[in-house]
């Protein structure tokens, strides 16, 4: 059930766009316990001034023009290991994969109820019968 939106630069490859959404793709099932074959997402490329980040950094991290944002929209209920470890194995594979920094891989989790997903025909399909 979640949605995964990445964010990346017009300049990143097919290939790099590929292993990011793998990468994303292979965290859901493997660790947040996702059905397999659940994979939605949304890739957008931006322009160079269309990602926007704090030049000196945040929180000690210092990001660059490959910054990638990841965002995704699940249901809510998973532990903060979970995530921890969500996060992690992403990092890590676009890292290996793809040679980003992992610096550059920047994660947001949006969580929603069950009731809050409509996956066709207009039907509440989680949602109390």
């Amino acid at each position: 059930m979640p949605l995964a939106r990445i964010d990346i630069s017009k300049e990143a490859s097919n290939r790099l766009v590929r292993i990011v959404s793998e990468a994303v793709y292979r965290a859901m099932v493997d660790v947040a316990n996702v059905p397999p074959h659940d994979k939605f997402q949304v890739i957008n490329r931006h322009e160079a001034d269309e990602i926007v980040y704090p030049e000196e950094g945040y929180l000690g991290v210092h990001y660059t023009s490959g910054l990638i944002i990841i965002q995704v929209t699940w249901v809510s209920g998973r532990s903060t290991e979970v995530k921890k470890k969500f996060f992690h194995q992403i990092a890590d594979e676009i890292h290996e994969k793809g040679g980003v920094r992992k610096e550059d891989v920047w994660i947001n989790l949006v969580e929603t109820g069950r009731e809050d997903w409509s996956f066709g025909n207009g039907e509440m399909q989680y949602g109390p019968k």
